[in-house]
Parts: structure tokens; sequence; C-alpha cells
């Protein structure tokens, strides 16, 4: 089961205002304290952060509510932190500050059900990431054999997923996309 959690809401009860701009470093630290509070009552379920009502979001807000999230979520009972509603300009302020950190995060931009990685990852896990999310569950030698590669290749770029929290991996030498939403 899936948690989604709107982020328009968060930000109302993290700093009592009527705006859906998520805009300085300080509300963005208060967003993600009430996020880090809200996501301990969750363990066990992937979070869905929803961008969708969210206005802007600036740089110093997708670094402390998204880039500094991913990384207090290792500490977290929350298995993924998946990012919803995106907007092309969240995108791009999203991605930078993840660049910065060389962390990774899946989203699915607004008006879309397919989702992408944002951040700094090599092409190899970009491309397995791709081919994986046409697929159920399924073992690296599948996707090996898409996209012509090696098993080796195939099972180094989904594990490199798998560790940076992208994917599911299974005990059974498996891996999956998961729930979108």
């Amino acid at each position: 089961m899936n948690s989604v959690i709107r982020l328009d809401i968060i930000l109302r009860e993290a700093v009592a205002t009527p705006y859906r701009d998520l805009v300085t470093r300080q509300t963005g630290a208060a967003v993600r304290d009430r996020l880090l509070m809200v996501l301990r009552d969750h363990p066990g379920r992937d979070a869905h952060l929803d961008f969708s009502e969210v206005g802007l979001v600036d740089f110093s807000c997708a670094d402390e509510v998204v880039a500094k999230l991913i990384v207090a979520s290792a500490d977290l009972p929350v298995p993924r932190v998946l990012l919803h509603g995106v907007g092309v300009d969240h995108a791009e302020a999203i991605e930078h500050a993840l660049q910065r950190l060389g962390l990774v995060v899946v989203a699915v931009l607004l008006d879309s059900d397919q989702p992408l990685l944002l951040g700094a990852i090599s092409e190899d896990c970009r491309t397995a990431f791709g081919a994986l999310t046409e697929h159920g569950r399924v073992a690296a030698t599948a996707i090996a054999h898409e996209l012509g590669w090696s098993e080796a290749r195939a099972r180094e770029a989904l594990d490199g997923l798998a560790t940076r929290r992208c994917v599911l991996a299974h005990p059974d030498a498996t891996f999956e996309f998961g729930a979108v939403a």
C-alpha cells in the first residue's frame, strides 16, 4: 500500500499560509520537517509526494524539500519516495538540487503516467529504468536481452537503481518498478 501526500496541504500546515508556492529555504525546511513527521507514521509504504497543486518551486525549496528529504528518508521506515504531478518548472529546480548532491528520485510529470528519473544517475541506469517500467517483475536477463546488453551490465544498472531506491529488488534476483500511484 502506498501513501499519497499532497504537498499543498503540507505547505499550509507547515507555515499556515494560503499560498501554493514553495519558496524560501525556511519554508522548505518547515515543509520537510512536517513531511518527516508524516512519513514516520507510514511505515512500510512508499511515499508519493503530490506536487500537482503546488505553484512555484524555487531551487532552495527543491533542495530543502526533495534533496534533503531523500537523504533523510534513508532513516525512515519508507521504502521509496516518489514524486507525482511535477510540473516542468518544478522538475528543473528539483533536477538541479539533486544533481548538486548526487541524488536521484523517480518522478511522474503533470499530465503523464510515465515515470522518469530526476537527478544524478548513469545513462545505463536511465536506460535500464526505461526498459523496466515497460515490464512487471523481471530478471536482469530479460532487460539485457531487450537492450542488447550483457547480463552483467543489466544487473549492474538494475542493482544501481535498487541501491538508490528507484526500483524494487527481490530475493529471487528479479526487479520491478512497482506501483506508480
